[in-house]
Parts: structure tokens; sequence; C-alpha cells
């Protein structure tokens, strides 16, 4: 809530173009218009360059200014500022002055400038990122119904409640945020088939942005003290564990607010660009870059230590077992410290942030592939695979199933008694009058039964 006022409060001191070059090609042309025939006016043209004969005036091409030229020469502008803000791409057009007037210019505007309206490359992309999104979505959402049965079963069982399940629970839950955060922001940037960030400028949008962000990194932090608690036990003998555990709550979920507010405030006064979904500022993009950058590296180090407290450990006189049973539960431990660290990540930490190269749409891939389904992995290894919790809820089912048989049983000798006209207190007679032998094949014969 103090973000969405701060946003507000911003919004209305601060007036300023918002809107990228690309979201403003009409007014882009229409300046560039407006500057042309202003400098056409201006210039003073001799009595022999207005004369039809004697050279070309000044115009204006709807796409860039031509400047009067003399006859014979041929004049070059740079691509038009309209083309430039969609490639990037610096070019130069020419035009012939003839007796006959202008020339057609030449190359055409799309070779010199790098726009090409017949490339199929943009298509393609669009349709790479259009599967990206509907796979990550389904990891997603895999993910988020897992983690919710997780949560409601780590809750639910007061067994398991103890401060090693409460961080899974509050990992589980940054998991869930950020699954929500996805389903948010893709339905307010995607909610047409039109992609594009043009359309949107509202504080609701920026806010479902800074949501986004917050959930992510509130994620990384929660994979950041699930390694700092296990390394913590694996080191320190002697701790308090509910002391650490109100540290890790404020590191969890307090430490992305002190980078995310920040990084809200730059965005609205100097990047206040469409719904903030494009970030073009590297230094602004730092701000919340770089502690998520910073928290992968301390896990993939602390991942390392954590491996060689293991291998020690295995090594020890006191751990029975061959060679092989050592390696083996080495590398299951290793391959289920990896998602739990988020250690995968490591990988593509270094790669560059380039719309135009291969490496970050590989990266963009990879990354969402990998992080959509993490969650439902984590939920799978450390809940439903998990023998203590597996060990509960088979407790749980036998009672409920003992509970079940025993007032289904009573009901039926309840009905019994009554269309035989025995007693209560008949039959407890009767079974009191047995023997211990026959009272123990009726507690076997009950104990088949179960």
């Amino acid at each position: 809530m103090r973000i969405l006022l701060i946003l507000i409060y911003l919004d209305t001191i601060i007036i300023m173009k918002t809107n990228p070059p690309e979201c403003d090609l009409l007014s882009i042309l229409r300046k560039e218009k407006e500057r042309c025939f202003e400098m056409l006016s201006n210039d003073k043209i001799d009595t022999e360059m207005q004369m039809f004969e004697a050279g070309c005036a000044g115009m204006w091409d709807n796409l860039t200014c031509w400047p009067s030229s003399t006859l014979g020469k041929t004049v070059a502008v740079s691509c038009p500022k309209v083309i430039y803000v969609l490639t990037h791409k610096e070019g130069f057009v020419y035009r012939n002055c003839t007796s006959e007037g202008w020339s057609e210019a030449f190359p055409v505007y799309g070779t010199a400038c790098g726009y090409d309206v017949n490339d199929t490359t943009n298509d393609v992309k669009r349709a790479y990122y259009m599967n990206v999104k509907i796979m990550y979505t389904v990891g997603y959402s895999t993910s988020f119904i897992s983690l919710s049965i997780a949560v409601a079963i780590l809750g639910l069982f007061r067994k398991l409640h103890c401060t090693r399940n409460y961080i899974h629970m509050h990992l589980f839950v940054s998991y869930i945020l950020r699954a929500i955060s996805i389903f948010i922001k893709d339905s307010v940037l995607f909610s047409s088939e039109d992609v594009n960030h043009c359309n949107a400028y509202s504080v609701e949008c920026k806010v479902v942005i800074v949501f986004f962000q917050y959930s992510i990194m509130a994620n990384f932090s929660w994979l950041l003290v699930e390694a700092l608690y296990l390394h913590t036990l694996l080191v320190v003998s002697v701790f308090s564990e509910r002391k650490y555990f109100w540290w890790y709550i404020v590191l969890g979920w307090g430490a992305p607010a002190i980078f995310i507010i920040p990084w809200a405030i730059a965005r609205q006064i100097n990047e206040n660009i469409g719904c903030w979904d494009v970030n073009s500022d590297e230094m602004i993009w730092w701000i919340i870059k770089g502690p998520v950058i910073l928290s992968i590296f301390i896990n993939f180090v602390l991942f390392i230590c954590i491996i060689r407290i293991l291998i020690k450990k295995l090594k020890t006189p006191d751990v029975i077992g061959n060679d092989f049973n050592q390696y083996r539960r080495l590398a299951k431990s290793t391959l289920l410290l990896i998602p739990l660290f988020g250690v995968h990540y490591v990988v593509f930490a270094i790669f560059p942030d380039k719309e135009s190269n291969l490496a970050m749409d590989l990266r963009i891939g990879f990354e969402l592939a990998l992080g959509s389904f993490q969650g439902f992995v984590v939920a799978v290894l450390y809940c439903f695979l998990n023998g203590e919790v597996r060990g509960e809820i088979k407790r749980k089912w036998r009672r409920w199933r003992l509970q079940k048989y025993f007032a289904v049983d009573l009901h039926n000798q309840h009905n019994s008694i009554i269309s035989n006209g025995v007693t209560g207190g008949t039959q407890v007679s009767l079974l009191a009058r047995c023997s211990p032998k026959e009272q123990r094949e009726f507690a076997f014969q009950e104990s088949d039964v179960l």
C-alpha cells in the first residue's frame, strides 16, 4: 500500500514524457515534419535556386526532410528518426537533383536503415516466446497446485511443526506468490494478442510489476535462507532456532522491500516508461538485479561448503557402509540441494542482457522452464517424498480408518443386539466369561479385520 501511495504521489508531482520512442511514432513524425518546414522557411534561397531549371527545392517526403540543392548534386540525409527508433541502426539515404527534379531515394529506406517489412525474424521470435509463455504457464500452474497442497499438509499436521518445516513453508509461499505475480502480470500485459507495452501506463499496472519484482526477490531471499539455515545446522553445534528464525523472516520478506522501494522510485523519476516491464536503464535495473545475482552466488558458495562438510562426514569411521553407498548418499544429497538452493541459476547469472543476443533467448527459455517447475520439484522432494511427512500422513490415515471401522462396527453391533434381544450387559458378561485364550483369539480376529 505504501508503494502504491508513493507511485500515485510521484505521478502527480513529476511531469515528464512517459512514452518510449517506439510508442509515439506519430508524434515523432509530426514533430519532424514541423521542424522540416520551419527549417525550409528560414532558408535564404537565391533567385537561381528558386527556378525549377536551376535546382531542386527542399521538401518533406513524409519520412525525412530534404534540403534545397543545386542542379546535378547528390544529397545525403541520415535515416529518418521514426525508423531509427525501431531498428537502432544508422545509415544514409541519397537523392539526385536532376533537371526533372528530385530522383527516387536510393537505396530504399528499408535497405539503408535496416528495416525490412518482409523480414520474418521477429515473427519467429514472437512465436518462440509465445511457446515459452505457454510452457511456463503450465509450469507455474503445476507448481502453484502442488505447493498449495504442501503448505496445507505442513500446516495442518502439528507433529510436522518445526523450524525446518516453517522455513520450507515460507519458501513454498514465496513460490506461490511468484506464480500468482506471473499470472497477474501476464493478464495485464498480454490480455490481447497484440503484445505491446505501449498501451498500459496506469499506476495499477506499475504496481503489478512492482509486486512481480518483489515476489521474484522474495523467492530468491528464501532460497538464501534455506542455504543459511542448513549451513548453520552443520557448522554451529548449538544455536537458538527460534531466535534465528525471526532473523530469517526479516531476511526473507523484509530484505526485498529494501531494494524494491528505491527501484520503484528511481523508475518513476528517471525511467517512467510504459508499464515498467522493459528495463532500458542498466543502472536502475541493477538496483534489484544486483542483490539477486549476489544471493545466487552466495547460495552457490554455501552449496559447495555444505557438500564439503557432507564429504567429510561420509569419510568418518562412524559412517557404516561401503564406498558405493557413501557416494550414492552424497549424490542424492547433492541432487536434493540443487533445487532447494537454486544452484542452477548460476549457469545463466553471468549471461549478458541483450535482446539481440542468441544467448539471451536461450537463457530466457531455459530459466523460465526450470524456474516455473522448480516449485513443483521442491514440493515433491521436501514434502510429498519426505519420510516424516509420509509417516504422519499414514498414521492419520490409519487412525481415520480405525475410527471409521469402529463407528461402523458399533452401529452393526447395536442393530444386532436390538434384533436378537440381547442387552449390552449380557454381551459384556458373556465376553467376561470367556477364557483368556478365547479373548486373545477374538482380539486377533479384530486385528485381522483391520
